[in-house]
């Protein structure tokens, strides 16, 4: 019997309407244009707007999107993981709502929260379940409705998110392709530096918690920035040296888009050509679990079978890990 890899065989992708622009956030806190482009890369993001509307709208969104395009029957899904940190609900997985309102009847679901590196820890879990030989069409989402939890009079935050979603669907392959290495990394040290400091179990809310606005991101930029910048390189690198790989036979980077020199940094450890280094930061900011499956959504048209792709993240808590895929298909 042939080896069984895990391939992504289908993408899409979906982004709210509303554009949330640097000059509109000079009206709400003291920033610029250009002190935001400079730092950051970001030019604008999407926001979602309207009543009751949560992540589980992208999620679904998104994934309708990839049945569309890869004609895929959602009653032959086998499982929906979405990775997210801003869930419809407490308690109620958002992907069991999700898989239930695109169709995949035959499907269990599960929620997987490692902040940005999210989708990251969500392609091993998928790439796991394909591998077993159990299950042959895994769906996996990462989206995160990040304008819910901004408060949007901290200029320190309020500038980097925005709101999105993107959908892969894992295969089994037999020629080698898809999913090759991983090599996954945390850290608490991380849970003081990046957090929400209530809402959970050991803070829950309480007239006091919303009058001291602790159910908004906090955000400890400089520390962030400076395990971010070390951790996505090392792990970038690693994965490289693992798999015999060089600066030529890697085709491209997708990184979580959070700052653009972050991500500059970490191709230039791994001597990357710039052309290599894929980047929509400027159109969305960091949409934390969304920000890899929308890169492979925006750059499916520049990927060919067979293409060495490596995947890089660091997340809050701290969570951070690199992954080597080979691409499976060439787009129609």
């Amino acid at each position: 019997m042939n080896t069984i890899t895990a391939a992504i065989t289908a993408v899409g992708a979906y982004v709210p309407d509303y554009v949330l622009t640097n000059q509109i956030l000079e009206t709400l806190v003291d920033t610029n244009d250009e002190w935001i482009t400079t730092r950051t890369g970001i030019k604008e993001r999407r926001i979602l707007k309207g009543d009751k509307l949560g992540t589980s709208y992208m999620c679904i969104k998104a994934a309708e999107e990839l049945i569309r395009k890869s004609g895929v029957d959602p009653a032959e899904i086998d499982a929906v993981l979405v990775s997210t940190t801003t869930p419809d609900m407490p308690v109620a997985a958002t992907s069991v709502y999700v898989a239930t309102q695109i169709g995949a009847v035959n499907a269990f679901a599960f929620d997987i929260q490692a902040a940005c590196s999210g989708f990251l820890y969500g392609m091993s879990a998928a790439s796991a379940y394909i591998q077993s030989g159990r299950y042959k069409k895994v769906l996996l989402i990462g989206a995160d409705k990040m304008s819910s939890i901004i408060d949007y009079t901290d200029r320190a935050t309020c500038i980097i998110f925005g709101d999105g979603a993107g959908a892969v669907l894992f295969e089994p392959n037999y020629e080698g392709l898809g999913f090759q290495d991983e090599y996954l990394r945390s850290d608490g040290i991380g849970r003081e530096y990046l957090k929400i400091d209530a809402g959970g179990s050991m803070l829950p809310a309480s007239k006091e918690t919303v009058e001291n606005r602790q159910h908004y991101v906090f955000q400890d930029g400089k520390t962030v920035f400076k395990y971010a910048v070390t951790g996505m390189a090392d792990v970038s690198e690693k994965i490289m040296q693992r798999n015999n790989l060089t600066k030529d036979t890697v085709d491209w980077l997708l990184a979580h888009q959070a700052n653009r020199r972050i991500i500059d940094a970490t191709a230039a450890r791994m001597e990357l050509d710039e052309s290599k280094v894929l980047i929509n930061i400027e159109k969305y900011g960091n949409t934390t679990s969304g920000t890899l499956p929308l890169l492979m959504n925006d750059f499916e048209h520049k990927f060919k079978k067979g293409d060495n792709l490596i995947f890089a993240a660091f997340g809050g808590g701290f969570t951070w890990g690199s992954i080597y895929l080979k691409w499976a298909y060439d787009k129609q």
